[in-house]
């Protein structure tokens, strides 16, 4: 393992090692370790939400977002995820192995998981984390590809225990990303749309073309890989996209910006305010210099205060490429917490 991207000229089955078998885990307090079925849902969910509440207060994964990663084709949380069971049958940790279905240019390998609060400072999150590492290069062995292999992943600011465990592991800091909150009782530029550019709503007629914009628009964004058309399905269809307050902007027919919004109100009671997160912001690259983004974002955001709630939040990467920090501040919006990414290099 490097701490620096690998020259891709072998595939990573002759750069990487890693044993045939892998057994999960084990622990002198935990009575069980298996793999995790859709039965499990609730179970992984449980950990999930309260390892949540500790280590980043302000939002919750949703049960949603668990069941989803069950019904892709790619994931195979029977080899893929460690679920541990104490004596009286209570979820008591989880860890998941999961492989980016695009390896065109890379293969990204995203580690994932929680101890139950209860049961931590036992040492099950370093069991969990080894298995996980041996895991992702399973993985990253088996592919014939000559492309570079990653592994991430993500802690919140203060989350020491998944500093402590992805530095054991020889992973460094590849990147931050700040959480930007707006309130809407501040006022909302109106700016001028220009000739030949029409700002519509999301619909489903422009799905596909969305998600080809995304994906020219996240070429150069770091760690941004290309989402497949399954994965993007999920994401457009499922519990919390808010098409009525996203915004598309329309170039000759074809989308050339867009701003994605969802609403999660489970999240309203751990915020403390109503409020919708800001998934996707993005220009495809032939457009970009024509001030899109504050066009797609401020539309975006007057949806949102139309609608009665009370802040706009987003996740920026501190580093972006595309100036996006300076330009949310410009349009009110104020850095709340942060995130690092975790990546070891292959």
């Amino acid at each position: 393992m490097s701490q620096t991207p690998s020259a891709a000229g072998a595939p990573l089955s002759a750069r990487v090692t890693a044993p045939q078998h892998l057994s999960h885990p084990t622990h002198p307090d935990v009575a069980v370790w298996r793999g995790a079925t859709a039965a499990d849902i609730d179970a992984v969910h449980a950990v999930i939400a309260a390892a949540d509440r500790v280590d980043h207060p302000t939002w919750v994964t949703p049960r949603e977002d668990v069941a989803d990663t069950f019904a892709l084709a790619d994931v195979d949380h029977l080899t893929d995820t460690a679920l541990a069971f104490s004596a009286d049958g209570e979820p008591v940790a989880v860890g998941s192995v999961m492989r980016h279905p695009d390896t065109s240019v890379a293969v990204k390998i995203h580690l994932s998981g929680a101890v139950h609060p209860q049961w931590r400072r036992r040492g099950l999150g370093a069991r969990l984390m080894a298995w996980q590492q041996t895991r992702a290069r399973q993985m990253l062995a088996a592919c014939e590809r000559a492309v570079p292999g990653e592994v991430h992943v993500y802690a919140h600011d203060g989350d020491d225990g998944t500093v402590v465990l992805a530095e054991r592991a020889g992973m460094v800091t590849g990147r931050w990303f700040t959480t930007m909150e707006r309130h809407m009782s501040h006022p909302i530029p109106e700016l001028g749309v220009p000739e030949g550019v029409t700002l519509v709503g999301f619909d489903a007629a422009r799905d596909e073309a969305t998600r080809q914009a995304r994906n020219d628009a996240f070429r150069d964004h770091w760690g941004s890989l290309p989402t497949p058309p399954e994965r993007w399905a999920h994401f457009t269809g499922g519990a919390f996209l808010r098409r009525d307050l996203s915004t598309l902007a329309v170039i000759d027919g074809e989308v050339a910006a867009f701003c994605l919004a969802s609403v999660n109100e489970d999240d309203w009671v751990t915020l403390g305010a109503t409020h919708s997160y800001i998934d996707l912001i993005g220009v495809v690259r032939a457009h970009r210099g024509r001030r899109l983004a504050p066009l797609v974002i401020t539309r975006t955001l007057a949806a949102i205060a139309t609608a009665g709630l009370e802040r706009a939040v987003l996740d920026v990467d501190t580093a972006s490429p595309t100036g996006a920090n300076s330009l949310y501040e410009g349009l009110g919006f104020v850095a709340t917490e942060r995130d690092r990414v975790f990546v070891a290099h292959f």
